[in-house]
């Protein structure tokens, strides 16, 4: 996947080396202390990249304003200000930086557990208003108390070892991390109606979604512990903040530290004025040295993306990326080509694509995204990429089948291939359907086969597929070669190469280079079976 970003809006307050170490690179950059939605959306169609924090919106409005946006980067962890799905339909990559702020907010969720445990702040404020209240802030220790960690990602295990340095119990929960794996830092991976009732007290750090919207809610809060203590420093709505207040009011929570909110800045005002709730204005990543690495690693990751050194920190690609391997770029050349020269002959509905040998294992999905660009090239309102082809081929009716076989079938070359089906109506294949086989010689992408009619006996063990190309058929014995190149010379083109293929069931078949495109091809249709132009 080839990306170009030659100018980069910053929409709000980033490290000043974030900008540095684009323009070190030769990307222009513009920056914004804050943006508002119209300023944004007025703003966005000049830039190929978009850099932002948790204050800007990137609304599906947003997006469909661009006009070349191609990445999104988030200097931080949460994407939710971000509208990840009409960002891949419109092809644009959506990065965060996983490590930035993991630190911080750890450091920032033992903090509130040990002011939770101690009082800390209450006892500060009675303190500075002159009163001298030793019994009234009592606390309790943490050692051998339970801490259960909902989400053992890196800031989930960074709090878990650093409290477990208190000789707290940690305990978790996370569908994604394997038992085994979460036991080498400490932390039992339990279910989640196992956690609820052990924990004396409950940190979150999962990201916001369906499934964890209202994770801590009512009913749950009757499975935990009398006077279980909360602290929310990842996403507000993770707690159900009037199930949290209807606890602290019965006594059901022992007391809340909240670094986040539902709706920010806050308006339930009942919840930040409770006696026993703590509440910070979303400081989980508000360090010098988060803000640094934050933007430093966001610069550091288009950079490397700009340069195809390689992808990370995708947030809406992470299966693809070796999409983003040189090694690999090649065979998605390839993919691209079949599937133009495809849909050039037959405008079939159905696309079945296998890929053979080992160097292709594991590219089976990013291959057939490839297909589809070819596929639906010039036939989409969108411009198409790895990332959104998927998407709009499904609008434009059309289906795609990939699978993976190890073995190499004898016609196709050592290092492997591929062979691109498309059908015109069933999903099996039946009599109206077109084979195409290919494969890559060094890095060039080639045309090994159309149906039976092979072209393995060329000088390259293959056809070189690029630039603008015809297919034609004729019945053999018809040599059309002089034809074409007088055509093709009187419409001020140049012939790159003729070759024929085998026949097929008494057909042939020839590919055709030429240098521009023929914008009739009349004369060629009355001396041939079938004739296609394509460019790739």
């Amino acid at each position: 996947m080839d990306i170009s970003i030659g100018k980069v809006l910053i929409s709000e307050t980033v490290d000043r080396r974030c900008k540095e170490i684009l323009e070190e690179a030769g990307v222009a950059v513009d920056c914004y202390n804050s943006m508002n939605k119209e300023q944004l959306t007025a703003q966005i169609k000049n830039y190929d990249a978009l850099i932002v924090r948790s204050g800007t919106k990137v609304s599906k409005e947003v997006i469909a304003a661009s006009d070349h946006l191609q990445v999104i980067g988030r200097a931080g962890t949460g994407v939710d200000n971000i509208d990840v799905d009409a960002a891949t339909r419109h092809g644009v990559l959506v990065m965060n930086t996983p490590d930035g702020n993991s630190l911080s907010a750890a450091e920032l969720t033992c903090g509130m557990i040990l002011s939770l445990a101690r009082n800390i702040p209450q006892a500060v404020t009675s303190l500075k208003a002159e009163k001298w209240e030793r019994k009234k802030f009592g606390g309790l220790e943490l050692y051998g108390k339970t801490l259960g960690v909902v989400g053992l990602g890196r800031i989930g295990r960074e709090v878990a070892v650093r409290m477990q340095a208190f000789g707290m119990k940690t305990i978790g929960h996370d569908p994604f991390i394997p038992a085994n794996v979460s036991a080498e830092f400490g932390v039992a991976n339990l279910p989640l109606e196992e956690i609820w009732p052990l924990c004396d007290f409950i940190t979150f750090h999962t990201p916001l979604m369906p499934s964890t919207r209202g994770l801590l809610c009512d009913e749950t809060f009757l499975q935990c512990k009398p006077s279980v203590r909360v602290v929310n420093c990842a996403r507000g709505g993770i707690v159900d903040e009037d199930s949290l207040l209807r606890a602290l009011n019965s006594g059901r929570c022992g007391g809340a530290g909240l670094d986040v909110f539902e709706e920010e800045p806050p308006k339930n005002i009942s919840l930040l004025s409770h006696h026993s709730v703590i509440c910070t204005p979303h400081l989980g990543a508000s360090t010098s040295e988060a803000q640094q690495r934050c933007g430093e690693d966001i610069a550091r990751q288009i950079v490397s993306v700009i340069h195809g050194d390689g992808l990370v920190g995708a947030v809406n690609c992470s299966k693809l990326t070796k999409a983003f391997n040189p090694e690999y770029q090649p065979w998605l050349r390839l993919g691209i080509a079949l599937g133009a020269a495809s849909r050039a002959l037959l405008a079939g509905s159905n696309v079945q694509v296998v890929t053979y040998g080992t160097r292709l294992n594991g590219i089976m999905d990013v291959f057939g995204r490839a297909v589809l660009m070819g596929i639906l090239r010039d036939q989409v309102s969108l411009p198409i990429n790895i990332l959104n082809a998927p998407f709009l081929a499904e609008e434009a009716g059309l289906k795609l089948s990939s699978t993976h076989e190890i073995s190499v079938p004898e016609r196709f070359p050592a290092c492997g291939g591929c062979s691109v089906i498309i059908n015109t109506h069933a999903e099996t294949i039946n009599k109206d359907h077109l084979e195409l086989l290919g494969s890559v010689l060094g890095d060039c992408p080639v045309l090994l086969a159309i149906g039976k009619a092979s072209f393995m006996n060329a000088p390259l063990a293959g056809i070189p597929i690029g630039g603008h190309m015809l297919i034609l058929s004729t019945k053999p014995g018809v040599h059309v070669l002089s034809t074409v190149l007088g055509t093709v010379e009187e419409a001020g083109s140049q012939l790159m190469f003729f070759t024929s293929s085998s026949k097929d069931d008494g057909n042939q078949w020839s590919i055709v280079r030429i240098s521009n495109p023929l914008k009739d091809l009349s004369v060629l249709k009355t001396f041939v079976l079938s004739i296609v132009q394509f460019c790739v």
